[in-house]
């Protein structure tokens, strides 16, 4: 049997996966146009706008990532009492296999994160969002909705992308609940106090995120698992998995203990909601079953098929089935030649 069998029949337990996600939601909206020439009023691009294309984004996209892989999702966020805040509400009213409670908050936008795009290459990004803490009423709203979700599903997902709704200790205290009830936590961090996310099962930073956190570089496999090793020991979590770009992924719980993953990208188009892809197939996996490295495995998949993708884009489960198998056709052909 080749290594690629045994995901192979993980995936057919992916649609048995529960997870319930909570973090910032944004909108991604993507501007595509053409730069022919340079402004006569100062020395930048003038940009010529062809199309455009809205998506949920942040935790939003996490959350349509599990959707798409077949598992069950409740999504908990706050929003503006603003158009964005609709736009999102519309994006999330037609998608299949999640239900979202989104909590409306009159005084704070509705996070837009507008990206121009031309020859395929990122030109600029603007963003528009409140970043400020949730309110007490809020907070408790959210912690309300939590608990009574946790009741439902067998994963907590944390997507913490600095906008508020995971401050002021929340995040802490969702992984302390969900921890008492035997439901394991993924979380996408933000930010280089891990202390936040203590007791988490798993933490997903990539190399920068890793390197500022502990204030050293984490370029080198060496470097990496030290420094996640660090977290994971002075934070009490579980496991680190540092995201690594064109070099893989590295899932480490301590110093001797951590399995490397090399990168299943063939072309990289568009690195966006990438990481929201690799937390939500872990957490699907997980939550069906399926043990952390081969949730990985899934997960680095996943993250291959979607950065040769344009846009925050999502790994169908269909997608994953076919790139594994062309993956086992290339392995038994390279057998056979050998």
């Amino acid at each position: 049997m080749s290594d690629v069998a045994p995901l192979l029949l993980c995936i057919e337990k992916l649609e048995k996966g529960r997870v319930l996600c909570i973090g910032d939601v944004m909108l991604d909206r993507f501007v595509y146009g053409n730069v022919e020439r340079i402004s006569p009023e100062a020395p930048i691009p003038v940009f010529q706008k062809l199309s455009e294309a809205v998506m949920l984004g942040g935790a939003g996209n996490v959350a349509r990532n599990i959707a798409g892989l077949g598992g069950k999702t409740r999504f908990i966020s706050v929003v503006g009492n603003d158009q964005a805040g609709r736009d999102l509400t519309t994006q999330i009213g037609n998608l299949e296999n999640l239900d979202a409670r989104l909590i409306t908050d009159a005084s704070r936008k509705t996070s837009i994160k507008t990206r121009y795009i031309a020859s395929g290459q990122q030109m600029m990004r603007a963003d528009d969002e409140t970043i400020s803490p949730i309110d007490e009423n809020i907070r408790k709203m959210v912690l309300d909705a939590a608990v009574l979700g946790l009741e439902d599903f067998s994963a907590l997902v944390l997507a913490d992308y600095g906008k508020g709704v995971l401050s002021a200790g929340i995040a802490g205290e969702l992984i302390q609940i969900a921890r008492l009830k035997g439901i394991p936590v993924i979380v996408d961090p933000q930010g280089s106090n891990y202390d936040n996310y203590m007791g988490a099962t798993l933490v997903t930073p990539n190399r920068k995120e890793l390197a500022d956190a502990i204030g050293l570089p984490a370029d080198s496999t060496e470097e990496v698992v030290s420094a996640a090793a660090q977290i994971a020991r002075q934070s009490g979590i579980d496991a680190v998995l540092a995201t690594r770009s064109h070099d893989g992924m590295t899932l480490v719980r301590n110093a001797h203990n951590y399995k490397h993953f090399q990168t299943k990208a063939k072309e990289v188009f568009d690195v966006s909601g990438a990481g929201d892809t690799v937390v939500a197939c872990i957490a699907t996996a997980v939550s069906a079953g399926i043990s952390i490295e081969d949730a990985v495995a899934l997960a680095n998949a996943a993250a291959g098929i979607v950065v040769g993708k344009v846009g925050t884009a999502v790994a169908y489960v269909e997608d994953l089935t076919a790139s594994l198998q062309e993956q086992e056709r290339a392995t038994g052909e390279a057998k056979i030649l050998n």
